[in-house]
């Protein structure tokens, strides 16, 4: 058993994972062949604590260029011949978590007027990276991005200063929403695809954000009393929202989190958004993963008991690949399942909230660092 930091990786077998005969792994060829040329192309992924680099994919991904598997027991053997599997076991004995999220589709206009008044805006000049050789000794050391003043750099302001007008004038809007709530949940998702009254359809997706920390308001909610935390969901966050429009920017200015976007063709509508690791997700088997530790492009195996909306009333069970990141996905056995795009994707990802098992495949020759 291997020890990192504030967990452990237990070597199993894979008859030790829950629905493994069962998973059809071979809708990850696509996104382990765009892994790959990224990484031959481009650079490598940046490796989390774990330790696991993007050198220890290579061989994986390499292996995988060069077989196509003929169904679901071919894709299986695959991994059982090129990986390893661990339980992840964080420290305490706590389970994991997965949640889920989308690609929402948002009605937006060209120009404001009385109907759209909401933007997303790209990313502001004023906006600076932040690191350890420029942060400011009184800048919490969470914040990667701040503002740019003649003084040196401060805090960006956050999402109610930006709802309030600080970046009026600039022409830094994309689009004009309908919508506040739709602009916030776009958000969190960290990605969007806009609807034109015309009928055209972009992307935005992530471009950088404010530098806050995410705060949630399902937990606000909960905490105030104004939803059962058995009932909290996107949907019944939104229904609470749409019953309470007086108190929509005392509820979405809790999360001081802000995003600013970049715009993107919507070349194959079959695929999801280019996500940190630079590459399209696939619905139903993209992850998003705490970056600090794990790193982008390795499988998953992930049995959530008790999951069972998204795959006809059986356990959530399936291999997937860590292809994205975000600010509320902290700790080595959380995770964020990409459900897809529009209002149905939208509705799976809302009721995702379960205690999961995380299981790390990782490629053989890495894997006796492990043992």
């Amino acid at each position: 058993m291997s020890e990192q930091g504030s967990f452990h990786l237990k070597p199993v077998s894979f008859d030790d994972l829950p629905g493994w005969k069962a998973d059809s792994p071979t809708p990850l060829w696509a996104a382990m062949a765009d892994c790959r040329n990224y990484l031959r192309s481009v650079k490598p992924y940046k490796a989390g604590r774990l330790g696991l680099t993007a050198q220890d994919l290579l061989p994986l991904l390499d292996a995988a260029e060069g077989f196509q598997p003929s169904g679901a027991d071919d894709a299986r053997d695959f991994f059982e011949r090129e990986t390893r599997p661990f339980l992840i076991m964080p420290d305490g004995g706590k389970q994991g978590l997965v949640t889920a999220f989308y690609e929402p589709e948002v009605a937006v206009s060209d120009r404001p007027d009385q109907e759209y008044r909401h933007p997303f805006y790209r990313r502001p000049l004023d906006l600076v990276d932040v690191d350890e050789a420029n942060r400011p000794a009184d800048l919490d050391p969470s914040y990667a991005f701040a503002l740019k003043t003649d003084q040196g750099l401060r805090p960006y302001p956050d999402r109610r200063e930006i709802d309030q007008g600080w970046l009026e004038g600039r022409g830094l809007e994309i689009a004009w929403a309908r919508s506040k709530v739709d602009v916030f949940f776009a958000h969190v998702q960290g990605a969007a695809r806009l609807r034109y009254p015309d009928g055209r359809l972009r992307r935005i997706t992530y471009a950088a954000k404010a530098g806050h920390p995410f705060s949630g308001i399902g937990r606000l909610l909960i905490d105030l009393g104004e939803i059962p935390e058995a009932e909290i969901s996107m949907q019944s966050i939104r229904a609470w929202l749409a019953a309470h429009p007086e108190r929509v920017d005392e509820i979405l200015w809790h999360n001081r989190s802000y995003i600013f976007f970049r715009e993107a063709d919507v070349d194959d509508l079959s695929r999801g958004p280019i996500a940190a690791a630079k590459v399209p997700l696939i619905a139903g088997r993209s992850l998003a993963v705490d970056r600090n530790i794990h790193t982008f492009g390795f499988p998953f195996f992930i049995h959530a008991r008790g999951l069972t909306h998204m795959d006809g009333g059986q356990d959530f069970a399936r291999t997937m690949l860590a292809l994205d990141t975000g600010s509320a996905i902290l700790g080595p056995a959380r995770g964020d399942i990409f459900t897809g795009s529009g209002d149905e994707a939208g509705d799976l990802a809302g009721a995702v909230r379960n205690a999961a098992d995380f299981y790390i495949l990782i490629p053989k020759q890495a894997a006796e660092r492990f043992v």
